[in-house]
């Protein structure tokens, strides 16, 4: 069995670029707390919509899936789930909101992750979550010509409960260490759980469950009112090829640490300019055909419908429609392609 020692491989984590993303999430973690205490109340809808939105991609990356109108209705509790794929859904959504109720009562352990990972298909029937992989599986990848590749092949059954003591071990003696950032030791300790593959099913909604609550723990809460898993899932291939590089040499303890660390705190501070963006605009009191303008008018090149809307999430798809229809009109946008691939882009020659 290979060792871990994650106060060891976070020195050597400590790269310009590292440290330069660490410096900026401090800074931003400042800040949002400022910005959260000043404007709870204006607030409460971006930690609705987040919830929808992290419910909706971290199982859409897993191919789960259901109409967006029965989604919303499962993460408010407002229906029962029917099929196979939502009762997953309703096992995130509840998973979801216990972290974000409960975080500080949650200690990344291995019985407490088999709780969780338990509660993830608690509708899904009683023999389904709540313990460890029965048989050895692979990491594989499905390419377009219908052939099956094995990217990684993961920790034996066998092994994967001595496995996950040890990295949890690992995570909490580096973290009373005051030398080492939590901000990096979270990604390297998801790095291992993806790496050992600890369930049948489930093992990638965990690693972002398990994300958010290494991350609220460590008093970084911007995933409460920006969702970083669908950052993940917008960045999905960027995502895998990190996660690639990293994994490699894996087994015999070689691997480099560092193209995941770089991807995931580069997705955190993703999420905090997403939010101050967000936050700023409802605490001008800006109407939401204004907000919409500026969502266009900030982003350099094209954007799509579904682009504005993920830049104003409590914004409806007929506001943001009559929006674009007057900005049309008054020829301070234009309007790219048609259909479903229509785009539009500010017209900064006419300012």
């Amino acid at each position: 069995m290979r060792g871990f020692d994650y106060t060891n491989e976070y020195k050597r984590l400590l790269s310009a670029d590292i440290v330069a993303q660490l410096t900026a999430i401090h800074e931003y973690k400042g800040r949002q707390r400022q910005i959260a205490d000043g404007g709870a109340a204006a607030l409460t809808r971006l930690v609705e919509i987040a919830k929808i939105q992290s419910t909706d991609a971290s199982n859409k990356i897993e191919g789960i899936r259901t109409s967006d109108e029965r989604l919303q209705k499962i993460v408010r509790e407002k229906t029962r789930p029917k099929t196979r794929d939502e009762r997953k859904i309703a096992g995130y959504r509840d998973v979801l909101s216990l972290i974000h109720e409960n975080h500080p009562y949650i200690a990344p352990r291995s019985n407490v992750i088999l709780q969780l990972h338990r509660d993830l298909f608690k509708f899904s029937g009683p023999s389904v979550g709540g313990s460890y992989k029965n048989s050895d599986n692979v990491i594989a990848e499905e390419r377009a010509d219908g052939t099956r590749v094995v990217r990684f092949q993961p920790v034996a059954a066998w092994e994967t409960t001595e496995y996950m003591n040890a990295i949890c071990a690992a995570y909490d003696a580096a973290l009373h260490d005051d030398a080492v950032d939590a901000l990096a030791l979270i990604p390297m300790f998801i790095l291992d759980f993806l790496c050992i593959h600890p369930f049948n099913d489930g093992n990638g909604r965990m690693s972002r469950l398990l994300t958010l609550l290494l991350l609220y723990r460590a008093g970084y809460e911007v995933g409460r009112y920006v969702s970083i898993e669908k950052l993940i899932a917008d960045s999905k291939e960027t995502y895998y090829e990190a996660l690639q590089e990293s994994s490699d040499g894996w087994h015999e303890g070689e691997n480099d640490y560092t193209p995941f660390v770089r991807y995931m705190l580069g997705v955190i501070v993703a999420a905090y300019r997403e939010f101050e963006s967000r936050a700023a605009l409802i605490a001008g009191g800006a109407s939401k055909t204004d907000r919409i303008r500026e969502a266009i008018r900030e982003t350099v090149g094209p954007i799509t419908k579904a682009e504005i809307m993920t830049k104003c999430p409590d914004v409806s798809q007929v506001t943001v429609q009559r929006a674009l229809s007057e900005l049309l009109r008054s020829g301070q946008i234009v309007k790219l392609g048609g259909g479903r691939y229509t785009k539009y882009v500010w017209d900064h020659d006419r300012e």
